[in-house]
């Protein structure tokens, strides 16, 4: 026994021993060449490139010249060491206290979730390091910080810091963000900008104000209590600077449209590669955005988005994404009015209810039954009890027509027989095959479930629909085709699939009816020109018009466009998507011209001419009620 505890003690001492030595040795050894600080290289910058293969615009760092430590404010330092690095002027490059405290919540979660970087530390990993969050990585940098604060003074690793720390959006250096985020000197900088600068260096993605404001905002808060804590600031300093609004005037360089696409291109490739790989390593980015088709659908967009405005009020926007019917490729993308008023893409972020665009659905899941669209229903006031009270449902029009055909009341939109219709399938099948038409939002069973409580995107919306010009097929939408880096070597590319959702006597049907709903509006509004294709389309308002929706397609194109409040706030009692997104689709697909003309219809189906009233069968047109649906033979 005491011969193994000898052995236990001299195999414990030569492993100190080794330890020790390693430590000191690491500590020592010149892991980098610190000569490279001073050399910046901005690398080569990533192109994102359209259809034609031209430039739509390019990622590269927003870097200006570095700042002298004796230049940069008293009151941006302090900043910055109340957000990073309480003991920054004190300690020896790491906080013992800090890597305590993070390596007993890490072992507990037996992963890496908090770091306990100094701002040393921080410059080891931007100049040295990987981003990755690795044991090893931490080690590292934990050495590299030991060996910067031999070789330097702490004043020139701040500078160090402050020239190199990331704002987002390819903004390096407190230099440019000053300029991008208030177009100022970082000399003229007030407390309540330098605790923004300083709480946004902790995570850009989640901090920006160019972002995320509201969590900036809170961010900033929470440094100008940390100055305050440290005795950097008055009381009456912190009040002033907390009651500051937090205002930017960054203007993008660029379309102002364009620049949705700008930054979810930006911020996928950054999830997907890191903003180095984006600003850095040249990738090119091949879109699938047509840029005819987008010029066109910008311009016509802000035409008509600027004419309501002017009628309804200046806080409207909206979205707007065009599809190629059988790839699902993004031919044009509209994600708001202009990206410097508002960075929010109403295109792939907003989840709104579509109103009656749900109606085609509701209807297309009717025809799986036995149900056909010459089938009656009687159009009639309803009411019925929900949650203890009367719920009473109502037209558009005000009206009540009586016996009606499906293809009359899914035509003239009437809410009515769709209610009527959806009791009748019942709630199970109808939330079945809007799953089926990937409708993802929760679906109650409710009997306003007929007339579009479901919520969704403009993009979502589009590929379901899109089912229909796809010959019942659905196919995800996609923006990018491919990635390649520098060597020109794809590093990525899309993969498509389809779905079969509907069979082509199904889709054939749905075809039919909703292209009476284009047609009645050529012959209502008698418009000089027109669509250069067949067309089929439905539209979709909710209670006071809060969203306006229509979306439509061409064998060739499937486009959504949607225009609402971001607040949800009504347009207005007589507000229409008649008068807002209609015109507006319909604008766009005059002005292009169509290669493919006509729909698929299954050869299995034969034309019926009936009264779309009375549902009889007629020989001919004999009225203006006749109208012909598709019967199997």
């Amino acid at each position: 026994m005491k011969q193994f505890i000898k052995y236990l003690i001299s195999i414990t001492f030569l492993f100190s021993t080794f330890a020790l030595g390693s430590f000191f040795y690491l500590f020592d050894y010149d892991w980098v060449d610190f000569c490279k600080l001073q050399n910046y290289d901005p690398g080569k910058p990533s192109i994102v490139l359209d259809t034609d293969n031209n430039i739509l615009f390019r990622f590269q760092l927003d870097k200006r010249e570095p700042v002298n430590y004796n230049n940069v404010p008293d009151i941006l330092i302090k900043a910055f060491v109340a957000a990073e690095d309480w003991n920054f002027f004190s300690h020896y490059g790491i906080s013992f206290r800090g890597i305590i405290r993070s390596l007993l919540i890490n072992l507990y979660h037996g992963r890496i979730v908090q770091g306990a970087s100094t701002i040393t530390q921080q410059v080891a990993k931007i100049m040295f390091l990987s981003h990755e969050r690795t044991i090893i990585r931490k080690i590292k940098d934990v050495f590299l910080a030991f060996q910067l604060e031999r070789q330097f003074t702490k004043e020139q690793i701040m500078e160090l810091y402050l020239n190199n720390v990331y704002f987002g959006r390819g903004i390096y250096g407190i230099k440019a963000a000053s300029q991008r985020f208030w177009n100022k000197p970082i000399e003229q900088i007030n407390l309540a900008q330098a605790a923004t600068l300083a709480g946004t260096a902790k995570s850009a993605f989640l901090y920006s104000p160019l972002n995320a404001p509201l969590s900036s905002q809170r961010r900033r808060n929470l440094v100008l209590n940390n100055m305050y804590k440290l005795g950097f600031i008055t009381k009456q300093e912190l009040n002033n600077a907390i009651n500051t609004k937090l205002k930017v005037t960054d203007t993008i360089p660029g379309d102002p449209i364009l620049l949705y696409i700008q930054e979810w291109i930006r911020a996928w490739a950054e999830k997907n590669w890191g903003k180095d790989s984006l600003y850095k390593k040249g990738l090119k980015i091949k879109t699938t955005i047509d840029p005819k088709k987008q010029k066109l659908a910008s311009k016509i967009f802000r035409t008509k988005l600027e004419e309501t405005r002017k009628k309804s009020n200046d806080r409207l926007n909206g979205g707007l994404i065009s599809i190629e019917s059988n790839t699902g490729k993004i031919r044009a993308l509209i994600g708001g009015y202009d990206f410097n008023e508002s960075q929010y893409n109403r295109a792939l972020q907003a989840k709104r209810q579509i109103g009656s665009s749900f109606k085609p659905f509701l209807y297309a899941s009717a025809l799986k039954t036995e149900v056909d669209m010459d089938y009656l229903m009687v159009d009639e006031p309803i009411e019925m009890e929900i949650g203890g009270t009367v719920w009473k449902p109502k037209n558009w029009t005000n009206r009540f027509e009586g016996q009606m055909t499906l293809l009359r009341a899914l035509t003239l939109s009437n809410n009515i027989i769709a209610v009527k219709l959806l009791l009748h399938l019942g709630y199970e099948h109808v939330i079945k095959w809007a799953r089926k038409f990937m409708i993802k939002s929760e679906l109650k069973p409710y009997p306003s479930l007929a007339l579009g409580t479901a919520e969704m995107t403009v993009k979502d919306l589009a590929a379901s629909f899109n089912i229909f010009a796809n010959n019942g097929n659905y196919i995800k939408p996609y923006l990018i085709e491919w990635v390649k880096d520098s060597w020109d070597k794809k590093i990525w590319k899309v993969k498509t699939k389809k779905k079969k959702v509907l069979d082509t006597i199904t889709n054939s049907k749905m075809i039919n009816a909703l292209s009476y709903r284009i047609k009645r509006a050529k012959r209502i509004f008698k418009y000089r020109y027109w669509i250069d294709a067949q067309a089929i389309g439905k539209s979709g308002s909710t209670n006071e018009a809060t969203s306006t929706w229509f979306v439509g397609s061409t064998p060739e194109l499937t486009t959504c466009v949607y225009i609402g409040n971001d607040d949800n706030a009504p347009l207005g009692k007589h507000v229409f998507a008649s008068s807002t997104v209609f015109p507006l689709w319909l604008n766009y697909n005059i002005d292009l011209h169509f290669d493919k003309k006509v729909f698929y219809i299954d050869p299995k189906l034969k034309e019926v001419f009936i009264d779309w009233k009375t549902g009889k069968q007629t020989k001919k047109i004999e009225k203006i009620s006749t109208v012909k649906i598709l019967k199997e033979i």
